[in-house]
């Protein structure tokens, strides 16, 4: 049982795991030692405690592999201590855990509770104390949840070579509703937790509010429910209800207590509502919700007419309570489709009440459609009636059947056709045939929903004509072309003529597209005869002719002119009409001698030139006006004439005045 120079020890008490130590002579730990005791000095050390912290005395050790002898002195580390076994043996061995000394945790000081205000800062304190091994991190806890991003400050401050004392601090600067709880501190070591005692933080001022009115819209005259919830402390809290600003219940109601629900049989009108909430510390308001009081759903809407393109509704409007009904709004659509963009609607129009009913129309014959009615009061639309599916009337076909044709086959002839290409506007009812020959009157056949009939004409036969429509519930549709079979002799019997094609439309735009052309090269032909026999004012047209071989033209000149007028003479046309000469004759009678200096401006049929007037002994600088004769008719002669008459009536000094008229000659080259 003995190993020299060798002491070897187990530790078996709870911890997790175990370890062996090996003492002097292990080549491992030269440092470890054991001292030796005798048994009354170690039990009296269990007696006393010398043990706590570690295993206690009595604990289930093993002994040691070799004994000590007796007064024998080891030395022991710091952060090591004795235990001790006792046995039946009057002899006692020393065991050594070499284990590290697990600290020994406790809060000394926990979170207190706090009471403060809203936006108020606010800190709590905890203290840990330990012994042996590093001080942990504090973690603080609200409401048994970690507060990993708190503002938290920790200080480690030693006691002693063994012992410490650790100081965590949380920070709050402004407290809110959220921060309200239950705080501990929590620290972890080596697989158990040490939890402080709790604190709590309360707020304590005027209450504050979690649930209160908000805006929302109601039908009118039904009951509805309002809900007002607010918090102290201090408590208990007590509600107020306002409506529009006046007061319904009393702090001593039952439906004062905090959390308070109003009750509203029915509202009529649209009104604001808010709660006040009392408490030691004074009263809060809460904010305000408008309950806005819409009209109820329109009722009873039904078809009062149904034709072929309309349907006429009516309808019972809604309650609106205190406001009533301005105008309904009436939609349409197909019956089946899905509640789209009202811009796929049908018909969407507005419709002033009363009377409350509208007529829809633009609508397809014998059509399914979905209807719908909602009502406006001045405080906004009630909810939509339920669709209702309406139906209108049929109508006729909008197209005649097609592909007609008509067969001989002795005397019996098969007419047979197809159903219309259009729509039918209705359920097909059958076909009607009418018919005629010269020898017969025309008759009707109604063929029920048979696309042909045979008809056996009478001897002698002749040509027939006949038409085809098609009808429904509500009546015929449009016929088709009257068609003839001609019928003509041979000598082996009647037999049926083709008829002549009728005539394309596609030949008569060929030939309006001709005759178009036609036009423009007879327009165009006149327009350059007119332009080759143009002649002047003055003479002849040109007569080109060869003389000598080349191209010659000759013209004889009716009248010639001359454009320079260098002199006139006071002398009144003769030409002028008598009226005007005698409006003319005083100013003419004035005039002594006109000289014309230079000529301003000339033109085709006149000319404006300075020239100087001599008038009683004087020299007037003067504008002068002329018309050529030599190629004016009388008519423009007289216009010009008439002209100088009224400006003889001119006495303004901003207006040009005439002084003597004249008639101006041409000098003499």
């Amino acid at each position: 049982m003995e190993e020299a120079g060798a002491t070897k020890c187990e530790e078996m008490n709870g911890m997790k795991g175990k370890q062996n130590v090996e003492g002097e002579g292990s080549e491992q730990r030269p440092a470890l030692s054991y001292v030796a005791l005798k048994a009354r000095e170690i039990k009296r050390g269990c007696e006393n405690g010398v043990g706590r912290g570690g295993p206690e005395c009595g604990g289930p050790f093993l002994k040691t592999q070799s004994p000590l002898e007796s007064q024998q002195e080891f030395k022991v580390r710091r952060s090591e201590y004795l235990s001790v076994r006792d046995t039946e043996r009057t002899d006692l061995w020393l065991v050594v855990n070499h284990n590290k000394r697990p600290a020994e945790l406790e809060f000394v000081r926990s979170p207190a509770t706090v009471i403060s205000s809203l936006g108020k800062p606010v800190r709590m304190t905890c203290s840990l104390q330990g012994r042996g091994g590093d001080p942990p991190d504090v973690l603080w806890l609200r409401d048994g949840r970690p507060l990993e991003l708190a503002d938290t400050n920790q200080n480690q401050i030693p006691l002693d070579t063994d012992s410490w004392m650790v100081y965590s601090t949380l920070r709050i600067e402004k407290v809110r509703l959220p921060d309200m709880g239950s705080y501990r501190c929590a620290v972890q070591s080596e697989g158990h937790n040490t939890m402080s005692k709790p604190g709590n933080i309360q707020l304590e001022g005027l209450p504050h509010f979690s649930v209160e009115p908000h805006h929302m819209s109601v039908v009118a005259n039904v009951s509805i429910q309002l809900q007002c919830v607010a918090h102290g402390p201090p408590e208990p809290v007590r509600v107020i209800w306002l409506r529009d600003g006046a007061p319904l219940n009393t702090l001593k109601e039952s439906v004062a207590l905090s959390p308070s629900t109003l009750n509203l049989t029915g509202l009529n009108r649209t009104s604001t509502f808010s709660c006040e909430a009392h408490n030691n510390k004074g009263v809060a308001t809460s904010g305000s919700g408008t309950i806005t009081v819409l009209p109820s759903a329109p009722q009873r809407l039904r078809v009062e007419e149904s034709t072929q393109t309309s349907l006429t509704v009516s309808w019972l409007p809604g309650f609106g309570g205190d406001y009533p009904i301005i105008r309904c709004s009436v939609q349409a659509k197909h019956s089946g489709e899905p509640d789209s963009d009202p811009g796929d609607l049908v018909h969407n129009q507005n419709v002033h009440i009363p009377p409350a009913s509208h007529r829809i129309e633009g609508l397809e014959p014998h059509s399914l459609y979905s209807v719908r009615v909602a009502c406006h009061s001045s405080q906004g639309p009630s909810a939509w009636s339920p669709w209702l599916d309406m139906k209108t009337k049929e109508g006729v076909p909008d197209s005649a059947p097609v592909n007609v044709s008509a067969t001989l086959n002795g005397t019996e002839v098969l007419v047979q056709w197809e159903e219309p290409a259009g729509k039918l506007n209705g359920d097909l009812q059958g076909y009607m045939l009418e018919y005629s020959t010269p020898n017969t009157e025309k008759t009707a056949v109604d063929t029920g929903l048979n696309a042909e009939l045979s008809l056996n004409l009478s001897t002698p036969l002749s040509n027939m004509t006949f038409r085809v429509c098609a009808y429904t519930r509500a009546g015929q549709g449009p016929w088709t072309p009257m068609d003839t079979l001609i019928l003509k002799w041979r000598s082996r019997g009647p037999e049926a003529c083709p008829q002549p094609p009728a005539f394309s439309w596609h030949w008569w735009y060929v030939v309006m597209a001709i005759a178009g052309v036609v036009a423009m090269a007879v327009l165009m032909a006149v327009y350059v005869a007119k332009l080759r026999r143009k002649e002047t004012r003055f003479g002849e047209a040109f007569e080109p002719m060869m003389e000598s071989g080349e191209l010659v033209v000759r013209y004889r000149a009716r009248r010639t002119y001359s454009r320079r007028t260098t002199e006139a003479t006071c002398k009144l046309s003769m030409h002028a009409p008598d009226e005007l000469q005698s409006s003319l004759q005083a100013t003419q009678e004035a005039c002594e001698t006109l000289f014309v200096v230079f000529v301003v401006f000339s033109g085709e049929f006149g000319s404006v030139m300075e020239g100087l007037l001599t008038q009683e002994e004087s020299v007037l600088k003067v504008a002068v006006k002329t018309m050529k004769i030599a190629i004016c008719t009388r008519s423009e002669m007289e216009d010009f004439l008439r002209e100088a008459a009224c400006m003889k009536e001119f006495d303004h000094p901003n207006v040009m005045r005439l002084l003597v008229p004249h008639t101006v000659l041409p000098a003499t080259p």
